[in-house]
């Protein structure tokens, strides 16, 4: 199925788009529940304000990323960052 220049509301439940491609889309104040993510990527990607509960981070890359004011479990990463580069340089 192909969607394209919209401004509908979407609601998909319990559905299989695997292999799906989101080009252009506005997903602000979306919500995502119970969402299988494995393998996907992400390029240029806004998520300033978002908030990420319960996921399962293993093994996931983050590069080139702006992290200021980025938390993990309430401590700042610049702050994680600075400490690792002070004990590794």
């Amino acid at each position: 199925m192909d969607i394209h220049h919209t401004t509908t509301t979407l609601s998909v439940t319990d559905a299989n788009i695997s292999g799906a491609t989101f080009d252009d889309v506005n997903l602000e104040s979306a919500t995502f529940n119970n969402i299988k993510l494995k393998g996907v990527r992400f390029t240029d990607v806004n998520l300033s304000d978002a908030s990420i509960d319960g996921a399962n981070l293993t093994n996931m890359a983050i590069t080139h990323a702006n992290l200021t004011g980025t938390t993990i479990n309430g401590l700042l990463v610049t702050d994680l960052l600075a400490a690792y580069k002070t004990l590794h340089p």
